[in-house]
């Protein structure tokens, strides 16, 4: 049996992307993954995202973004909840991301925020990936 984690797949490609210096990349698309993308975005991560119209799912075009000597803002991203473990956490229960240096992408019922957003809205939710 074949067991896909779309997520994932999209965090390799980021990470192996802003290793090998690229401008861009491009992510098969889906809501959920365009609604990370927003947040890397709105934090600082990445330079700026387009979504792509086709006759399929579309595709997130993603502009990394380095500092100097070339090194990715991304120093490291992974994966929290997989589809084998979820990991849900209440609002108090989500911990800061390398003593608040990085940020939790969470998915709540409020949408997708980072973990210091919904702490302050006090929602929970899945924590999908860690960045820093």
């Amino acid at each position: 049996m074949a067991v896909s984690d779309p997520i994932a797949d999209m965090l390799t490609i980021i990470r192996n992307g802003g290793k090998a210096g690229f401008a861009k990349v491009d992510i098969p698309g889906s809501k959920v993954k365009i609604e990370m993308v927003r947040v890397l975005k709105e934090q600082g991560y990445i330079r700026n995202y387009k979504f792509l119209e086709d006759d399929k799912q579309g595709t997130i075009r993603v502009y990394l973004k380095y500092v100097k000597e070339g090194k990715p803002t991304i120093y490291g991203i992974e994966r929290v909840s997989k589809p084998s473990c979820r990991v849900y956490r209440k609002a108090l229960e989500i911990e800061p991301v390398m003593n608040g240096l990085g940020v939790a992408v969470v998915s709540t019922s409020k949408g997708v925020m980072t973990d210091k957003q919904a702490r302050e809205a006090n929602v929970g939710g899945e924590v999908l990936c860690n960045v820093w």
